[in-house]
């Protein structure tokens, strides 16, 4: 599949403690990832960074979904109280939707434990 197809992505501001600028995420294409000072240079990586996937994917014999292809990820998850009120808030204070939130927070772990080889 070629790189030029437009996925949908999530993008959103991260905190200072996390760096700064600015996360963009492919729900489409696990784990891709990238970031950037502004959102502009964070689309602009993320496009670089989804060109990568799609290379590595290809490269390792792997399938490149189509945009909407994966199943639509929905779950339903019991959480503590206190989770659900600190989710809340955070999703609240960056101006993004629990779902985005939670989506974003799992990607980046999971990037972390692909790139530690876990």
């Amino acid at each position: 599949m070629a790189a030029n197809v437009d996925y949908p992505f999530e993008l959103r501001p991260l905190e200072n403690n996390e760096g700064g600028g600015w996360l963009i995420v492919y729900p489409d294409l696990p784990g891709c990832m990238s970031d950037g000072e502004t959102p502009e240079e964070a689309i602009a990586n993320g496009r670089d960074a989804a060109a990568a996937w799609m290379r590595a994917t290809t490269d390792a014999g792997r399938e490149i979904p189509r945009p909407g292809e994966l199943p639509n990820g929905r779950f339903i998850a019991r959480i503590p109280r206190s989770l659900n009120t600190r989710l809340t808030a955070r999703a609240k204070q960056e101006g993004v939707s629990m779902s985005a939130l939670v989506s974003a927070i799992l990607a980046e772990n999971l990037g972390r434990r692909e790139s530690a080889g876990l």
